[in-house]
């Protein structure tokens, strides 16, 4: 089984992490590559040239591979890790899944707010409930997943939700179908083990 519940599919590509020794799909690990002036630089769009390094979407493994200093070792040259990188990592995915969800908003497959998230859910058109984390838990609570693997996720604050639909705040999001799902919901997945969250309502029910 893959990070998140999801048996590997034939032919995906797996990475062995640095930090866990663990071979797994690329989906749940993040990729790292040298710049030209020997600095570690996070891949998330997997497009930077080079041998790539890769560590599982897991804030610990994240912190293994800087405090050991496991990149050096996996590049097998000196390389300059930034004191923020792990930071850095979970602020660029947020924006990936943000990025990601405003492109399915404008493709007419994302709708935020209670009333539009309900008719969503009660028509079964959603495939993923997105609620942000500083929301309030009795409303949050009136909305149930449309259910499977990374149907729900709790791991956006409600400015960060906001940013994909062009407002201030948004507590409840809704995703259906569209091209675009698998690849939110991974990154929801990445999101949900690098960032410091509850241990519920992170990467689906």
């Amino acid at each position: 089984m893959t990070r998140g519940g999801k048996p590997k599919e034939h032919g995906d590509p797996e990475r062995r992490c640095i930090a866990t020794g663990e071979v797994q799909p690329k989906r749940g690990l993040i990729r790292f590559a040298v710049s030209p002036d020997g600095k570690i630089v996070p891949d998330i769009l997997e497009k930077l040239p080079g041998r790539g390094i890769w560590i599982a979407s897991e804030r610990s493994a994240l912190h293994t591979a800087v405090t050991k200093r496991l990149f050096s070792r996996a590049a097998k040259q000196p390389v300059e890790v930034s004191e923020t990188l792990v930071d850095d990592v979970e602020t660029l995915l947020a924006k990936r899944l943000t990025d990601g969800i405003s492109m399915a908003r404008k493709a007419g497959a994302a709708v935020a707010g209670y009333e539009k998230v309900k008719d969503w859910l009660g028509r079964e058109e959603a495939r993923i409930l997105f609620q942000a984390t500083d929301g309030s838990e009795r409303g949050k609570s009136k909305l149930h997943p449309p259910g499977g693997r990374g149907s729900f996720f709790e791991v956006l604050t409600s400015s960060e939700l906001g940013l994909s639909f062009g407002r201030e705040r948004v507590i409840h999001a809704a995703l259906g179908h569209g091209g675009l799902t698998e690849r939110i919901r991974e990154d929801a997945i990445r999101l949900s083990g690098v960032r410091d969250l509850p241990s519920k309502g992170t990467a689906g029910s």
